[in-house]
């Protein structure tokens, strides 16, 4: 990466851009179903949106600095340093499950259950069946040195490759 500034400004906008087209087909469904468009309903899944963008970035750190794609914690790190980035991105993980909480009280009771018990069945499909019921966070540790960390996989795969 050059060494051009990055700002955690930046990284949010960033990733809540991410989900831009989920924030864009809720509000097709509202304009379809004539409806007026609930700003809390849209904030409390900018928040959901976030936290799933966040857990795929960390389900998918090691790829993304192999590829070099834009990813929260590659982010966080370059901002923070490798020893801190991981305390950081997990203070705005719990912050945005404070207002995840919130806001889910803050709904119709019947949508609150039908959301929750999506989340949990999505959860299980990916995997996860213990702990939390909407899954555990597991911040991978930071690399340190990307270029090496690309150079010494793809010497390994070229390894596995001529064995």
């Amino acid at each position: 990466m050059n060494q051009t500034e990055i700002l955690v400004e930046d990284v949010m906008r960033a990733i809540h851009l991410k989900s831009f087209d989920y924030r864009v087909l809720n509000l097709l469904l509202y304009q379809l179903r004539g409806e007026k468009v609930n700003d809390v309903h849209m904030e409390f899944l900018s928040i959901s949106e976030f936290l799933v963008e966040v857990s795929d970035d960390l389900f998918d750190y090691e790829d993304d600095v192999l590829e070099n794609n834009f990813n929260i914690l590659r982010m966080f790190v370059r901002i923070y340093g490798p020893a801190m980035a991981p305390a950081m991105l997990a203070k705005y993980i719990a912050e945005a499950e404070e207002k995840y909480d919130s806001l889910l009280k803050t709904l119709d009771p019947q949508l609150s259950r039908n959301y929750q018990r999506r989340c949990e069945e999505a959860t299980k499909e990916g995997g996860k069946m213990s702990g939390y019921p909407l899954g555990t966070w597991n911040i991978p540790p930071a690399i340190v040195d990307e270029e090496l960390y690309r150079s010494n996989r793809l010497n390994s795969e070229s390894m596995v490759t001529l064995g």
